[in-house]
């Protein structure tokens, strides 16, 4: 596949610049979807983290804190396709470090699950989440670090 092949896939998934980080894990589509859907699974123990609400089916909200209240953030589940893609969008936001503690809102957050024989490459990523960001250094340090512990947990 060429450069500008990929580029194309690249916007038609969203921005280049979007934040992603993708790996490879044994375990079954099924196995990393009921994983997703399950947040406290793979999205604490780094930052005193607390998830209160749901995500298990369309329409499904949450709310997540982190670092003693200096993240925070209110998630909309909007797209399911069991064993493929999970898709939050952010609907409310107060990052307590950055000027505009509310530039999470309208971003989007998804997993998408490939097939790849024995293996699944699981892809992050966090759309809207860009380099203009004046939080994008910090997010993306903390996303790297709940991925890699995903990556872990799904070896």
């Amino acid at each position: 596949m060429d450069t500008k092949t990929i580029q194309q896939e690249a916007q038609q998934k969203g921005n280049l610049e979007d934040f992603t980080y993708s790996f490879q894990s044994p375990k079954s589509s099924k196995e990393i979807y009921e994983m997703l859907l399950q947040l406290d699974k793979w999205w604490s123990g780094l930052y005193e983290e607390t998830i209160t609400g749901q995500s298990k089916k369309l329409g499904d909200e949450f709310d997540f804190q982190a670092g003693g209240g200096m993240h925070y953030t209110k998630q909309k589940l909007v797209e399911l396709t069991p064993s493929k893609k999970v898709t939050w969008e952010v609907t409310d936001c107060n990052l307590q470090f950055v000027k505009k503690q509310d530039e999470w809102v309208g971003t989007q957050i998804s997993f998408e699950i490939e097939d790849l024989g024995t293996n699944r490459r699981i892809t992050f990523r966090h759309l809207g989440l860009t380099p203009k960001f004046e939080c994008y250094g910090n997010c993306a340090g903390a996303w790297t670090e709940y991925m890699n512990e995903l990556e872990r947990k799904l070896s």
